[in-house]
């Protein structure tokens, strides 16, 4: 991926910006499913972890050797700093205290390993923690707390709703709209982009989890939780000056690290009696009385382009996890781990295929 001369774009008109937001609403829910399903895996004897991602495929043009979604993106590394308040929640290792090295992405949602930054209506970070006893915790976040769709098979219809047709090239908005007005539910997506503008870096975002986990302590006890990465530096909502550059993510956050180390807080949210642990189309409620722990320090201090940076060939499967958490009912997780093994063998296969012909 190029980052270069994109320092002096000129301003687009308004009317680019009015077509940006349409599509926000419109659009980009069948990208941002995929920011945290981005490799449906099993699904059912209809509905396999090829045809989903034939289905991301059909999104873009080709893009061979890229991920199938969330294709622009960097590599960060660091370290996690566990404080050692979650083990009293799970026996997992990364909660006793410690220090654990971390390698990570942070990408915008789609297909297309050149789109321009301002495209992204959301920030995706994801994470590969290493442990002891060749454990790894990885997880796959996104700047919005819920999904559009509840299941794999509603993740389809909505890939499909957004695929480009052959012939055109194009996207057909009636499709998208049609998807819509048949999955209510997409609505609380729809109502979160509306009212939170996207942060203006990447390191300045909340990061969540999205779907319910459960973590289990050292009597067996499981409770169920969800997740978020909290930044230390301000929340700043994106504005017009940053949308002159097409690739201003990726500068402010190598501006941002020669400066010095970026820092997350990793909270767990506990879960209340009531709450759904097995739809992430449906937010827990804020309350009081939920339990929310602070179990370390997420540090980043260094960035890698991903073409030959060490996160290029990790697939960030959220249902890796040590010994102490274990997923949640949500068929969206039960469903990806296959998809993720289809779309890394079709990058490593074409990239073998672009080394053989250079040679």
């Amino acid at each position: 991926m190029s980052f270069g001369h994109s320092r002096n774009v000129p301003a687009r008109p308004r009317s680019w910006h009015r077509a940006l937001r349409w599509f926000a609403i419109c659009a980009i829910p069948a990208a941002l499913a995929a920011l945290f399903l981005s490799c449906v895996g099993w699904l059912s004897p209809r509905l396999g972890a090829r045809r989903i991602v034939n289905a991301f495929e059909a999104t873009t043009a080709p893009h061979p050797g890229f991920r199938r979604n969330h294709a622009k993106g960097i590599c960060v590394t660091g370290h996690f700093d566990s404080n050692g308040e979650g083990a009293l929640r799970s026996r997992a290792s990364v909660f006793a205290r410690g220090r654990y090295p971390v390698v990570g992405r942070l990408s915008i949602p789609g297909g297309d390993p050149g789109e321009d930054d301002a495209a992204g209506m959301v920030r995706s970070l994801a994470l590969r923690i290493t442990l002891p006893h060749a454990e790894q915790w990885r997880l796959a976040m996104n700047s919005a707390p819920v999904f559009p769709v509840r299941t794999p098979e509603a993740l389809l219809e909505q890939l499909q709703a957004d695929a480009r047709d052959p012939r055109t090239g194009r996207r057909d908005p009636a499709k998208m709209r049609a998807f819509l007005d048949a999955h209510p539910e997409a609505r609380a997506f729809r109502r979160f982009i509306e009212q939170h503008p996207p942060s203006s870096g990447y390191d300045n975002a909340t990061y969540y989890g999205v779907s319910a986990f459960q973590t289990i302590d050292a009597h067996g006890i499981r409770r169920f939780v969800r997740w978020e990465v909290v930044p230390e530096k301000p929340y700043r909502a994106v504005y017009a000056g940053d949308l002159r550059d097409p690739d201003f993510l990726f500068y402010d956050l190598s501006k941002s690290l020669r400066k010095g180390p970026l820092r997350w807080h990793l909270i767990l949210n506990v879960a209340l009696p009531g709450d759904t642990t097995d739809d992430s189309t449906r937010q827990w409620v804020s309350s009081p009385h939920r339990p929310r722990i602070d179990v370390g320090t997420l540090v980043i201090d260094s960035a890698q382009t991903q073409i030959d940076g060490p996160c290029r060939d990790i697939a960030f499967d959220p249902t890796v996890l040590p010994d102490g958490i274990a997923p949640s009912a949500d068929p969206l997780l039960a469903a990806r781990s296959a998809a993720y093994a289809v779309s890394l063998q079709r990058r490593l296969s074409e990239e073998a295929a672009a080394r053989a012909r250079a040679h």
